[in-house]
Protein backbone atom coordinates (compact mmCIF):
# COMPACT_ATOMS: atom_id res chain seq x y z
CA UNK A 1 0.00 0.00 0.00
CA UNK A 2 1.01 3.36 -1.06
CA UNK A 3 0.07 6.18 1.97
CA UNK A 4 0.80 9.86 1.21
CA UNK A 5 0.84 11.61 4.29
CA UNK A 6 -0.47 15.35 4.00
CA UNK A 7 0.36 18.56 6.65
CA UNK A 8 -1.69 20.78 5.21
CA UNK A 9 -0.71 24.67 5.32
CA UNK A 10 -0.78 27.59 3.22
CA UNK A 11 3.27 28.71 3.39
CA UNK A 12 4.30 25.02 3.72
CA UNK A 13 2.72 22.07 3.56
CA UNK A 14 4.75 19.42 4.07
CA UNK A 15 4.27 15.54 2.49
CA UNK A 16 5.44 12.07 3.00
CA UNK A 17 4.89 9.12 0.82
CA UNK A 18 5.42 5.92 2.35
CA UNK A 19 5.50 2.18 0.94
CA UNK A 20 3.84 -0.05 4.08
CA UNK A 21 4.31 -3.78 3.49
CA UNK A 22 4.20 -6.70 5.55
CA UNK A 23 4.17 -4.84 8.98
CA UNK A 24 7.28 -2.69 7.15
CA UNK A 25 7.58 1.32 6.29
CA UNK A 26 9.21 2.85 3.70
CA UNK A 27 10.16 5.96 2.35
CA UNK A 28 9.37 6.44 -1.13
CA UNK A 29 9.50 10.77 -1.21
CA UNK A 30 9.29 13.45 1.18
CA UNK A 31 9.55 17.26 1.22
CA UNK A 32 7.37 20.29 1.40
CA UNK A 33 5.66 22.30 -0.96
CA UNK A 34 5.99 26.15 -0.51
CA UNK A 35 4.74 29.55 -1.36
CA UNK A 36 6.46 32.96 -1.10
CA UNK A 37 4.67 35.39 1.92
CA UNK A 38 4.39 38.17 -1.39
CA UNK A 39 1.96 36.06 -3.40
CA UNK A 40 -1.68 36.47 -2.97
CA UNK A 41 -3.29 33.92 -1.28
CA UNK A 42 -5.03 32.46 -4.45
CA UNK A 43 -1.66 32.23 -6.33
CA UNK A 44 -0.50 30.85 -3.39
CA UNK A 45 -3.51 27.55 -2.88
CA UNK A 46 -3.06 27.29 -6.56
CA UNK A 47 1.16 26.77 -6.22
CA UNK A 48 0.29 23.82 -3.52
CA UNK A 49 -3.00 22.68 -5.90
CA UNK A 50 -0.73 22.40 -8.54
CA UNK A 51 2.35 20.47 -6.49
CA UNK A 52 -0.04 17.92 -5.27
CA UNK A 53 -1.34 17.33 -8.19
CA UNK A 54 1.86 16.11 -9.84
CA UNK A 55 2.63 14.30 -6.36
CA UNK A 56 -0.61 12.50 -6.57
CA UNK A 57 -0.05 11.59 -10.09
CA UNK A 58 3.70 10.60 -9.56
CA UNK A 59 3.05 7.80 -6.65
CA UNK A 60 -0.79 7.03 -7.38
CA UNK A 61 -1.56 6.49 -3.51
CA UNK A 62 -3.88 4.05 -2.35
CA UNK A 63 -4.95 6.48 0.42
CA UNK A 64 -4.16 9.96 1.16
CA UNK A 65 -4.04 11.00 4.97
CA UNK A 66 -4.12 14.53 6.67
CA UNK A 67 -4.07 16.39 9.22
CA UNK A 68 -6.88 17.49 10.94
CA UNK A 69 -7.56 21.29 11.91
CA UNK A 70 -7.22 21.84 15.47
CA UNK A 71 -8.43 25.19 17.39
CA UNK A 72 -5.75 27.82 16.82
CA UNK A 73 -5.75 30.84 18.68
CA UNK A 74 -5.13 33.27 15.62
CA UNK A 75 -8.14 33.09 13.56
CA UNK A 76 -6.79 34.86 9.90
CA UNK A 77 -4.06 31.58 10.38
CA UNK A 78 -6.56 29.18 11.04
CA UNK A 79 -8.60 30.51 8.37
CA UNK A 80 -5.51 30.41 5.74
CA UNK A 81 -4.21 26.88 6.76
CA UNK A 82 -7.73 26.25 6.66
CA UNK A 83 -7.49 26.98 2.99
CA UNK A 84 -4.67 25.50 2.24
CA UNK A 85 -6.54 21.93 3.68
CA UNK A 86 -9.08 22.53 1.95
CA UNK A 87 -6.85 22.41 -1.47
CA UNK A 88 -5.26 19.29 -0.36
CA UNK A 89 -8.51 17.53 0.29
CA UNK A 90 -9.51 18.43 -2.86
CA UNK A 91 -6.34 17.35 -5.17
CA UNK A 92 -7.13 14.02 -3.27
CA UNK A 93 -10.88 14.05 -4.10
CA UNK A 94 -10.25 15.07 -7.98
CA UNK A 95 -7.43 12.09 -8.13
CA UNK A 96 -10.00 9.95 -6.66
CA UNK A 97 -7.69 8.77 -3.77
CA UNK A 98 -9.31 7.65 -0.54
CA UNK A 99 -8.55 10.45 1.92
CA UNK A 100 -8.74 10.07 5.87
CA UNK A 101 -8.21 12.30 8.78
CA UNK A 102 -6.52 12.32 11.73
CA UNK A 103 -6.36 14.63 14.94
CA UNK A 104 -2.79 15.71 16.10
CA UNK A 105 -3.73 13.61 19.13
CA UNK A 106 -4.58 10.15 17.02
CA UNK A 107 -1.38 10.91 15.11
CA UNK A 108 0.87 10.94 18.38
CA UNK A 109 -0.85 7.75 19.97
CA UNK A 110 -0.19 6.09 16.82
CA UNK A 111 3.29 6.78 16.09
CA UNK A 112 4.74 7.42 19.76
CA UNK A 113 2.23 5.69 22.04
CA UNK A 114 1.33 8.49 23.89
CA UNK A 115 -1.10 11.46 22.84
CA UNK A 116 0.34 13.94 24.67
CA UNK A 117 4.07 13.19 22.87
CA UNK A 118 6.24 16.50 22.56
CA UNK A 119 6.75 17.12 18.53
CA UNK A 120 10.96 15.55 19.36
CA UNK A 121 8.97 12.54 20.56
CA UNK A 122 7.36 12.32 17.27
CA UNK A 123 10.06 13.05 15.10
CA UNK A 124 12.57 10.75 16.55
CA UNK A 125 9.99 8.08 15.86
CA UNK A 126 9.11 8.54 12.09
CA UNK A 127 12.94 8.71 12.05
CA UNK A 128 13.42 5.32 13.98
CA UNK A 129 10.32 4.14 12.09
CA UNK A 130 11.45 4.82 8.72
CA UNK A 131 15.20 4.30 8.96
CA UNK A 132 15.87 7.76 8.19
CA UNK A 133 19.34 8.49 8.77
CA UNK A 134 18.38 12.54 10.11
CA UNK A 135 14.47 13.91 11.21
CA UNK A 136 13.19 15.33 7.96
CA UNK A 137 13.40 18.90 8.15
CA UNK A 138 11.04 21.44 8.57
CA UNK A 139 8.75 20.25 10.88
CA UNK A 140 5.99 19.70 8.68
CA UNK A 141 7.78 17.21 6.19
CA UNK A 142 8.35 14.96 9.57
CA UNK A 143 4.21 16.02 10.57
CA UNK A 144 3.45 14.51 6.84
CA UNK A 145 5.42 11.28 7.53
CA UNK A 146 3.69 10.87 10.83
CA UNK A 147 0.31 11.19 9.69
CA UNK A 148 1.24 8.57 6.74
CA UNK A 149 2.64 5.91 9.55
CA UNK A 150 -0.06 6.87 11.57
CA UNK A 151 -3.15 5.76 8.67
CA UNK A 152 -0.96 2.83 7.82
CA UNK A 153 -1.08 1.73 11.66
CA UNK A 154 -4.52 2.27 11.82
CA UNK A 155 -5.27 0.50 8.61
CA UNK A 156 -3.08 -2.47 10.15
CA UNK A 157 -5.64 -2.41 13.15
CA UNK A 158 -8.38 -2.34 11.37
CA UNK A 159 -7.72 -5.33 9.15
CA UNK A 160 -7.11 -6.97 12.28
CA UNK A 161 -10.33 -5.92 14.22
CA UNK A 162 -11.66 -6.81 10.88
CA UNK A 163 -12.94 -3.55 10.08
CA UNK A 164 -13.73 -2.78 6.77
CA UNK A 165 -13.62 0.46 6.94
CA UNK A 166 -10.26 0.82 5.58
Amino acid sequence: MIIMGIDPGFAITGYGVVKYEGNRFSVLEYGAVTTEASMKLSQRLLVLYNELEILIDKFKPDAIAIEELFFNKNIKTALNVGHGRGVSVLAAAKAGVEIYEYTPLQVKQSVVGYGRAEKTQIQQMVKAILNLSAIPKPDDVADALAIAICHGNSYRMGAILGNNNF
